[in-house]
């Protein structure tokens, strides 16, 4: 049948309208709305994966690292402070010192004062590596955390379930003192590769257990007491480690 193509059209379009409203009427309510869930989930998948190739830290952490940190407040035979009156007689025997701020390094100012103390050797590694860092890019490090007490650290996990405990064979190294957080957000590439190399170093000695945390974007360092060995082999020679090699190279080197 011939059929003028504007009256076809005028013709058929009504027809298919009326399909159109005969078929959606037969849907469910919800059928239109199925298909969000699939595009709401591969939209998130691709956010995850964005997310992912971004973060890629160099110590990422681990329960191992816990245990690692653990084993070394064992060694050395700490207490794991339990509260503000424990915390103030260690201050007052000088087991515990307070990192204070200087031209290379500066402390958090949120940071309560009673918690801005740490043990001797871990503030003297903070110490030489801002001194180190601020050489290379003219800024100061900041300090985010330091010690804490059980009662803190308890009171950090009900709004931070990525905290480590405050008790067993995986709590947190803060409670012992040798631990600081690090500030990570927003450092550049370069001047974060720059601290994950001066880390790998120590790493590599077993001096330091570093984690990378991505919740609250900081380098999370614990501090062995053998650093104040290695630092006095650097008594007459001071030397800082050399940043610019590459983890492989370091690794070759301290074998």
């Amino acid at each position: 049948m011939n059929l003028v193509p504007g009256k076809s059209r005028m013709r058929w379009l009504p027809l298919a309208a009326l399909l159109a409203l005969i078929i959606g009427a037969a849907l469910p309510a919800n059928a239109l709305h199925r298909t969000q869930p699939k595009h709401h989930k591969t939209a998130h998948l691709h956010r995850t994966l964005r997310q992912r190739l971004r973060w890629n830290p160099l110590f990422r952490p681990s329960h191992d690292s816990l245990l690692r940190q653990n084993d070394e407040i064992n060694r050395l035979e700490l207490p794991r402070i339990v509260d503000d009156a424990q915390l103030e007689e260690l201050k007052a025997s000088h087991a515990l010192v307070p990192i204070e701020s200087s031209e290379t390094l500066r402390v958090q100012p949120s940071l309560e004062a009673s918690r801005r103390y740490c043990r001797p050797w871990t503030r003297d590694f903070v110490q030489d590596l801002s001194e180190a860092y601020y050489q290379r890019f003219h800024e100061q490090i900041q300090v985010n955390s330091a010690v804490r007490t059980v009662k803190v650290q308890k009171k950090l996990r009900r709004h931070n379930r990525n905290a480590a405990p405050a008790e067993g064979e995986t709590a947190s190294s803060h409670l012992a003192g040798i631990t600081v957080d690090l500030q990570r957000r927003g450092l550049s590439k370069e001047q974060i590769r720059f601290i994950e190399h001066y880390l790998y170093y120590f790493h590599a000695l077993g001096i330091v257990e570093p984690e990378e945390e991505r919740r609250h974007w900081c380098f999370h360092v614990m501090v062995s007491d053998r650093y104040s060995e290695w630092r006095q082999t650097q008594t007459f020679f001071p030397t800082h480690p050399a940043v610019e090699e590459s983890p492989s190279s370091v690794i070759a080197a301290t074998n």
